[in-house]
């Protein structure tokens, strides 16, 4: 006499699977490699990373617009030494903002909430630069100050490397100009007419300032 218990039931037919084993092996359909995948970011190395929520100022309809939240960092190039803003957003890694910390540049902290802080930008995140007012939140007033600092910090020093290159640039200049000059100097010497006579007419000059001999 069968029982009609289903936990009774499921216990029979889960040791009758256990007996069942055939031993077959099922090759995978499709043999899936291994891609690396690149973000873009292998050059530069993070200088900050802070979680937040970033908002940008919508012209039209005159108010914040959230733009993801995320993580945010600074990032500088290894070569040139450049720094850019970038964050993604943290599920879909989309980018909500990209773009060049410039010398120009200066963050304030947002009116009212000393959580957020606020800063102009040409942003590349849309695939096209675009002119944004930004605004970013942090889960507290630690963070806040610190992504404000090193933001400060990154614009001058961006800051300084422009001097620098312009006087690298300048001194680069007026050293071309100085070897240009000399050179000129040098070539006109060489194109300097040299008075030369021409043949007998020397021979014809001395002959006319001989006395004449007479007869």
């Amino acid at each position: 006499m069968s029982s009609t218990d289903p936990e009774h039931r499921e216990d029979e037919e889960a040791a009758a699977g256990e007996d069942e084993d055939t031993g077959a092996q099922v090759a995978p359909i499709v043999k899936l490699e291994e891609v690396a995948v690149t973000t873009g970011e292998e050059d530069e190395d993070a200088i900050l990373d802070l979680k937040s929520k970033l908002y940008r100022f919508d012209k039209e309809g005159n108010q914040w617009k959230e733009r993801g939240a995320g993580t945010v960092k600074f990032l500088k190039h290894k070569e040139t030494g450049k720094v850019r803003l970038v964050m993604r957003q943290s599920k879909t890694l989309k980018i909500c903002a990209n773009h060049l910390v410039l010398p120009t540049m200066s963050v304030q902290e947002h009116a009212g909430n000393d959580k957020s802080c606020v800063w102009h930008a040409t942003d590349f995140a849309d695939g096209e630069l675009k002119d944004e007012l930004f605004c970013i939140r942090f889960g507290s007033v630690e963070n806040c100050k610190t992504f404000m600092e090193k933001f400060q910090e990154v614009a001058e020093s961006q800051q300084k490397k422009e001097e620098n290159k312009d006087a690298s640039a300048a001194a680069g200049l007026l050293e071309k100009l100085s070897v240009d000059d000399s050179k000129s100097e040098d070539k006109a010497k060489e194109e300097e007419p040299v008075e030369t006579k021409e043949p007998g007419k020397a021979d014809a000059e001395k002959k006319v300032e001989e006395p004449g001999s007479s007869t």
